[in-house]
C-alpha cells in the first residue's frame, strides 16, 4: 500500500499547536509519557499471552530500549509489546478519540502558566503528542502482537500525517523523535546526551516493572572494541513491596503520577499490608483533584491488581466499590491465579475480603485527615464529596463511617460546612428533626420560599445541591434518632413564637378561609390535590409542597432521565393567610360572584409557586400570557 497522507482532527490539530508552542516549565515530561505508553503495551501483551495460549508473540525478554543517535540527533523509545494494528494508529493517533477533548483544549487554553498547562498532560491521555515539544518530526513503527504486517506514523505536527504498511516492523511500537536544537533558555535540554536521560528515567521510571535499557551508540571507528551492553536504568523495585522506611514520598508521587496519569502530587497516599491465610499489599492514593470524566459511563477506575508481581489489569472493579472509583493505586495478592478473569473477580471470597478491608481503609484515612489535616479533607470533600456520598445509598454497611466523613453546606455559617454530628450538637431546644432542602444551587435553596419560617426562627437547614442528595436522605432516613426532614415536604410544626397567634387564632384563620381553599382546590385540580393554609411562609403568597411520602419532582425527573417511568405526582399548594395578595384573593371571593378573574389571579399564584422552587408552569406560553394581561389592567 502506498504511503497516505491525512490532516489531523481539528481538536488533534489544536492539541498539538498548543503544546508545542505553550511554555512548560519542565519538558521532561515527553520521555516520561512514552515510557509509561511502553510500560502499558508491555503490561497489555503480558496479560494478553496468559488468557490467549494461541496468541503468536514473543514474551520471553520484554523491556523497553532507549536509543540515541547523536550525529543525527534523534531519540527512539521503543517497546516489544502488545502494538498497534493499521487501523488502530489511525485512530488512537491521528484522532483524540476522548470525550474530554474539548474540556482539555478549554483548560490549556486558559491555564495561565506553564506548570499549570503541564499539570494537564497525562490526565486526558495525549502523552504521546508530548513528544512534539522536544522534536520537529516524530516517526512511530509498529506492528501488533499476533500480525505480519506493521505501519509507519510520520508527522511534523504541522496539521498532517503520513500512514503506510510496512513489512520489517519487529513486533511492538518504537517512537523515534528528531530533536529540536537544544536551547536552554526555554528549558530545552538536550536529550541526545545519556546523562540527561539517566536523570530523567532514575527520577520518573525507576519503579517501572519491566527494564528499561539504555542501547549505547554504536562504535563508529572500525576496530573500535569500546562498544558497550545496552544498560537497564531502573531499579524495577515494587515500592508497595518495600518497607515505608526504605521509600521517599517523592516516590511514592511519582508512582502515583504514573498510574493515575495525574501531573499533580495525591493528596494522601495510603500502605496496607495483610498477613496470614490470604496474603497481600496495597498501595492506594487519594487524587488532589477530580478527573473530568469521574461521573460519565464506562469511567475507568485506577486500582491496578498484581498477582506475586505479574500485572493482571489497570481497573479491577472488584477491588473497591463504585463511589471510591476515583482511588488509584495498586493491589498485589500472593494466592490469586495468574489467569483471574473479572468474572472470577466478582465471586472470589478472598476479594470480597479485600474490598471490605481496603474500603474501610480509605474511609479511616479520610476520617483522619478530617481531625487532622482539615484543609486537606476541605479539599478532598470538595472534589471527591458528591461521588462519595453515592455509597450512603449503595453500602449500608459503611453508612454511618460515611456519614462519619461527609459535610454538608448549612445555613449556620456561609464557608464552614457541617457535620450531622454538629447539627445535632446545636439543635435547638424542642427542636425534634433535622431539616434539610434540596436543590440547584445554594442561592436557590436560600431563596426558597421554604426556608421562610426557618429563617424567622433561626432553625438551622442544611443546603444540599449534589444530585444525590435527593437519594440519600430518604435511603440514610435518620442520625441518632433525629429523623432527617424535608422543608419542602409534609406540614412543618416549628412551634409558636412570643408574639404569633395561638392556636385559637389559627383555627379561626382555617375556618375563615375554607370556602377559597375548597375552590381553589376545584380551579387547579388538574395539577394539585389540596390547597392549605401554611405554617411555613411569612413573606411569600405561596408555595408548592409535597406529601411526606411522595418523590420529589427532581427525583422524579431523574428517575425518567434513566429510562424509568414513574407516576406523575400532584402536589400541595401551600397559601400564607398574612399575605395581602391572599388576603385580597379570599376578600373578592366573599364578594363577587363572577370568578372568572379569580380563577386567573389562582392559576397565576400557583404558576408562581411553582416559578419559586425552579419549576415551569405546566403551559409556559399562557402563563406569559396571563401575566402580561394583568400588567395591562394595572396600567
Amino acid at each position: 500500500m502506498p504511503t497516505q497522507t491525512f490532516e489531523f482532527q481539528v481538536e488533534a490539530r489544536q492539541l498539538l499547536q498548543l503544546m508545542i508552542h505553550s511554555v512548560y516549565s519542565n519538558k521532561d515530561v515527553f520521555l516520561r509519557e512514552l515510557v509509561s505508553n511502553a510500560s502499558d503495551a508491555l503490561d497489555k501483551l503480558r496479560l494478553a499471552a496468559l488468557r490467549d495460549d494461541t496468541l503468536d508473540a514473543d514474551v520471553s525478554d520484554l523491556h523497553i530500549e532507549i536509543e540515541i543517535d547523536k550525529d543525527a540527533r534523534t531519540l527512539t523509545v521503543r517497546d516489544n509489546g502488545i502494538g498497534m494494528s493499521y487501523d488502530e494508529v489511525g485512530q488512537l493517533i491521528g484522532t483524540i478519540a476522548h470525550s474530554g477533548t474539548a474540556t482539555l483544549l478549554k483548560e490549556l487554553k486558559e491555564a495561565e502558566d506553564g506548570a499549570g498547562a503541564e499539570g494537564l498532560i497525562g490526565q486526558f491521555g495525549v502523552g504521546f503528542y508530548s513528544g512534539f515539544m522536544v522534536a520537529d518530526e516524530v516517526t512511530l513503527v509498529t506492528r501488533r502482537a499476533g500480525e505480519s504486517q506493521g505501519t509507519r506514523w510520520t508527522s511534523r505536527g504541522e496539521g498532517t500525517y503520513t500512514l503506510e504498511k510496512v513489512d520489517d516492523a519487529p513486533q511492538g511500537t518504537a517512537v523515534t523523535l528528531h530533536l529540536k536544537p537544544a536551547d536552554p533558555d526555554n528549558q530545552l535540554h538536550d536529550y541526545a546526551s545519556e546523562w540527561k536521560i539517566r536523570e530523567i528515567v532514575k527520577r520518573y521510571s525507576d519503579f517501572i516493572t519491566w527494564p528499561i535499557r539504555l542501547v549505547p551508540q554504536a562504535a563508529t571507528a572500525e576496530g573500535d572494541d569500546s562498544a558497550r551492553e545496552p544498560e537497564t536504568l531502573n531499579s524495577m523495585k515494587a515500592l508497595w513491596a518495600r518497607s515505608r522506611d526504605e521509600v521517599s514520598d517523592d516516590e511514592y508521587h511519582e508512582l502515583y503520577k504514573h498510574i493515575g496519569h495525574d501531573w499533580r502530587d495525591p493528596l494522601e497516599t495510603i500502605r496496607l499490608q495483610a498477613e496470614g491465610t490470604f496474603e497481600y499489599q496495597a498501595l492506594l492514593f487519594l487524587p488532589s483533584h477530580a478527573p473530568h470524566d469521574l461521573f460519565t459511563q464506562g469511567f475507568q477506575r485506577g486500582v491496578q491488581l498484581y498477582v506475586k508481581r505479574v500485572f493482571i489489569m489497570d481497573d479491577c472493579e472488584a477491588l473497591l466499590p463504585p463511589y471510591l472509583r476515583f482511588v488509584k493505586g495498586v493491589v498485589d495478592a500472593a494466592d490469586l491465579s495468574l489467569n483471574v478473569s473479572r468474572e472470577i473477580l466478582q465471586q472470589d471470597r478472598h476479594i470480597r475480603m479485600m474490598q471490605r478491608r481496603l474500603t474501610k481503609k480509605v474511609l479511616s484515612t479520610v476520617k483522619d485527615m478530617m481531625t487532622g489535616a482539615p484543609d486537606r479533607y476541605a479539599t478532598f470533600w470538595r472534589e471527591f464529596g458528591a461521588v462519595l456520598k453515592e455509597g450512603l445509598v449503595t453500602d449500608p454497611e459503611n453508612r454511618d463511617a460515611i456519614l462519619a466523613v461527609s459535610s454538608f453546606a448549612t445555613t449556620h455559617g456561609d464557608d464552614e460546612p457541617t457535620t450531622l454530628k454538629g447539627y445535632v450538637e446545636r439543635m435547638k431546644d424542642g427542636q425534634e428533626h433535622i431539616y434539610y432542602i434540596t436543590g440547584e444551587s445554594r442561592q436557590s435553596v436560600e431563596n426558597s420560599p421554604h426556608m421562610e419560617a426557618f429563617r424567622d426562627r433561626g432553625i438551622e437547614v442544611l443546603l444540599l445541591t449534589d444530585p444525590v442528595d435527593e437519594v440519600w436522605v430518604d435511603a440514610v432516613g435518620e442520625y441518632e434518632g433525629k429523623a432527617l426532614r424535608s422543608v419542602t415536604k409534609g406540614e412543618i410544626d416549628l412551634g409558636a413564637r412570643g408574639d404569633e397567634k395561638g392556636d385559637d387564632e389559627r383555627e379561626k384563620q382555617t375556618e375563615e378561609y375554607a370556602d377559597l381553599l375548597g375552590w381553589m382546590k376545584e380551579q387547579l385540580d388538574e395539577d394539585i390535590k389540596e390547597v392549605r393554609l401554611s405554617s411555613r411562609l411569612t413573606v411569600s403568597a405561596a408555595c408548592i409542597v409535597s406529601d411526606a411520602q411522595d418523590l420529589t419532582p427532581a427525583l422524579e425527573n431523574m428517575y425518567r432521565a434513566m429510562g424509568q417511568e414513574v407516576p406523575r405526582t400532584k402536589r400541595i399548594l401551600e397559601i400564607n393567610p398574612d399575605h395581602r395578595l391572599v388576603k385580597g384573593l379570599n376578600q373578592a371571593y366573599k364578594e363577587r360572584e363572577d370568578r372568572t378573574v379569580l380563577a386567573e389571579t389562582t392559576e397565576l399564584l400557583h404558576g408562581l409557586a411553582v416559578l419559586a422552587e425552579g419549576g415551569q408552569p405546566k403551559e409556559p406560553a399562557r402563563f406569559v400570557k396571563l401575566v402580561a394581561d394583568r400588567l395591562e389592567r394595572t396600567l
